[in-house]
């Protein structure tokens, strides 16, 4: 022991209260995650790579910047490749150390991320030959949308978490709107509402995490 460092417990009982109060506080600190690490990588990834999509493949085949035909699908690509790593080493350093029943939750949605999306792209690969351009950029961005919504109102059912089950209805109603406004005006209702909403859900989460006590 270090001179002058009292591990004795309080004598007080509200003492010994607060103490470990603050313990188990700084426990949770420490096990949450920073949530901008999951949702602010995703808001830029869909606010820029959706946008991209719009000006190059606007509505009824309106080019408002004539960027190459491969740069959005490539941007938004390499995007969300950058937003998964992110968002997974901030869950793998936040949870490493769990075990039990919250460990093995996280792992099974995990993995309905990965069936889930693989389905979804199997599916549309099979489709996407029958159909136009513009109405295969739609299936594929209304999907992998309206994936992403279920998904996150699916982990808000698992962890009775508000703040999923908010995410996961804007999500969801977002997509509606872009898929009923039709090929082009989808995807500026995605980057805005979409990427912006995510950006928007990540900073209001991590100021309520850091007022926490």
């Amino acid at each position: 022991m270090s001179p002058g460092t009292d591990d004795t417990p309080p004598a007080d009982p509200a003492a010994a209260l607060r103490l470990i109060e603050e313990q188990q506080a700084e426990a949770a600190r420490q096990l949450q995650p920073d949530l901008r690490l999951y949702y602010w990588p995703w808001g830029v990834a869909w606010l820029v790579g959706f946008a991209l999509f719009f000006l190059r493949y606007g509505p009824d085949g309106r080019i408002f910047v004539d960027l190459p035909g491969w740069l959005p699908l490539t941007v938004l690509f390499t995007l969300l490749g950058a937003a998964g790593a992110v968002s997974g080493y901030a869950g793998a350093r936040s949870y490493g150390q769990i075990t039990g029943d919250s460990n093995r939750r996280g792992g099974w949605y995990g993995l309905a991320w990965f069936l889930g999306y693989a389905s979804l792209v199997a599916t549309n690969v099979q489709l996407s030959d029958h159909l136009s351009d513009e109405l295969t950029s739609l299936l594929w961005a209304g999907s992998s949308v309206g994936l992403t919504g279920a998904l996150h109102l699916a982990g808000a059912a698992i962890w009775l978490d508000r703040g999923l089950l908010y995410l996961g209805t804007w999500i969801t109603v977002t997509n509606i709107v872009g898929l009923i406004a039709g090929p082009g005006w989808h995807a500026l209702v995605i980057a805005v509402a979409g990427g912006g909403g995510m950006l928007l859900f990540g900073t209001v989460a991590w100021a309520r995490t850091r007022k926490r006590p």
